[in-house]
């Protein structure tokens, strides 16, 4: 039993502990769900989730309609292309995925394959995104707070650390003419932390080009160090736009810091999965390792990474010139 959870939770891109948790619970109930095993229709308030819903995102963008991130949530991109597909097939483009929308999607698949549409879409969005850093919003989430400190060893706690990042981080935006929203107050405040959806809808309802989460790692045996960045995806899916932004990320962050470079994953975290732009979470370094936790105490280290998120969003947002082809170009 406990390999047949770890399997599935690493194929769901959760975290791989063999416990039956409220995540993982929550995806078992989502992965029974089969195409055609009920009626798929948009509801803003509560929203359908499944693995029907990612068969049908799938099917929809095989076929040139564009329903967005292939993540298994029934949103305004999917009911969009939905009643599209409906529009062109001759059905009335009500939005509900029934017996007749069934019927006229297998019909239909069976003709299209080949290509990859959602790379395609993917590599059209990072364009649309690299016109450079200004007049960008940029959503940050620092880790914690609230009457929730995050861990905490000696006299550093995840929240001081995330939160004097955060401070250097906006202010170094702010003069590169970035908008910057943060999920929640910086400082002690009395407030509780507000759940992973509701900070994904925050940067939904704003809508902000990139979301950055910020937070410090643990683990009890006090062995594991250095810093890593995760995005949306699983086994089956992955946000290219998110994995790009990532691997710039860890970069600028391992070369700037020094910290152990423990790369780059894909999981499918609430923040990651439910925002409608790329999204990544940065653990910044363990503080339950003595090394890594003497770094982040050193104003000079906040500093270094503050600077190594602007420097990746800098890149990231970089306009690409295109050369022109040979033997084109002014004659001399």
């Amino acid at each position: 039993m406990d390999s047949a959870v770890r399997a599935f939770q690493q194929q769901q891109g959760l975290n791989v502990d063999g416990i039956v948790g409220p995540e993982t619970f929550r995806r078992l109930e989502e992965a029974r769900w089969r195409l055609g095993d009920r009626v798929l229709s948009f509801s803003a308030g509560h929203m359908q989730i499944g693995d029907d819903a990612t068969a049908l995102q799938r099917r929809l963008t095989d076929m040139g309609f564009d329903s967005g991130r292939v993540d298994g949530v029934f949103g305004p991109s999917t009911d969009h292309a939905l009643r599209d597909f409906q529009r062109n097939v001759g059905l009335e483009p009500d939005g509900v995925c029934g017996p007749m929308t069934l019927r006229a999607l297998d019909r239909l698949a069976r003709t299209v394959s080949g290509g990859a549409p959602e790379e395609l879409r993917d590599q059209q969005a990072l364009v649309r995104l690299q016109t450079g850093t200004a007049d960008k919003v940029i959503v940050i989430d620092p880790g914690h707070g609230g009457n929730d400190p995050g861990r905490s060893l000696e006299t550093v706690t995840e929240q001081s650390v995330i939160d004097d990042i955060c401070s250097r981080l906006e202010g170094r935006l702010s003069a590169l003419g970035v908008q910057v929203l943060l999920t929640r107050p910086l400082g002690v405040n009395h407030l509780s932390p507000s759940t992973e959806v509701q900070r994904a809808q925050f940067a939904n309802r704003v809508g902000a080009d990139i979301v950055i989460s910020l937070h410090c790692d643990w683990e009890p045996s006090g062995r594991g160090s250095g810093a890593a960045t995760y995005y949306y995806g699983s086994a089956r899916t992955a946000s290219m736009v998110g994995r790009r932004f990532a691997e710039l990320l860890q970069e600028h962050v391992v070369e700037r810091t020094g910290l152990r470079d423990c790369r780059t994953h894909a999981k499918t975290w609430d923040l990651l999965r439910l925002t409608r732009m790329p999204a990544v979470r940065l653990e910044a370094g363990y503080l339950s390792n003595a090394n890594d936790r003497q770094r982040l105490s050193e104003a000079h280290i906040r500093q270094e990474i503050a600077e190594s998120i602007a420097s990746a969003l800098h890149d990231f947002f970089a306009p690409v010139f295109q050369h022109p082809p040979p033997g084109v170009g002014a004659s001399v």
